[in-house]
């Protein structure tokens, strides 16, 4: 009966968000092309498991996507982040909990060179957010933010519904 209570007490959470200013956007993801415009952002999907007081872990996948410059050579890129998670929570009170965040996994761009055949090219994916801010507003539900660096954005904002 103790290992069914310790696993009925495990909470997942689901969590959709949305970054700006990405690892692809600041570092080489786009195979050298020349003139790559920065991304709209990324929006990102993840599940996280409760799996001891202060820690949870779970994996994501987040997608952006960008183009170059205009002209005869105008294409697109699409990137795919696959990465596992892990969160600290460092600091809590009545309203707000404090955490840090590291993500590792890779990111895949997608290449769509407009008079050639379309090819993906992989790179390191990381996210590290040392400040994250979570703010519960009721029926498992919580808004998030997240100060940091990597795939899923240098600013990221979204909301958690935990089961």
């Amino acid at each position: 009966t103790g290992m069914f209570a310790a696993a009925s007490a495990q909470r997942t959470e689901i969590a959709v968000s949305y970054g700006g200013y990405t690892q692809m956007d600041a570092t080489d993801c786009h195979d050298d092309w020349d003139h790559v415009n920065n991304a709209w952002g990324a929006v990102t999907a993840a599940v996280n498991f409760n799996v001891a007081r202060n820690f949870w872990i779970g994996p994501s996948y987040t997608f952006s996507s960008t183009t170059t410059k205009g002209g005869p050579h105008h294409s697109s890129i699409a990137y795919h982040a696959i990465m596992l998670n892990g969160r600290y929570k460092y600091w809590k009170n009545s309203i707000v909990t404090l955490y840090g965040h590291l993500g590792l996994g890779v990111v895949v761009s997608h290449m769509q060179p407009r008079h050639e055949d379309a090819y993906n090219c992989t790179y390191f994916g990381v996210q590290v957010a040392p400040l994250g801010a979570e703010v519960g507003i009721g029926s498992g539900f919580s808004l998030y933010g997240e100060l940091g660096f990597g795939a899923q954005g240098l600013l990221q904002v979204g909301f958690k519904y935990t089961i």
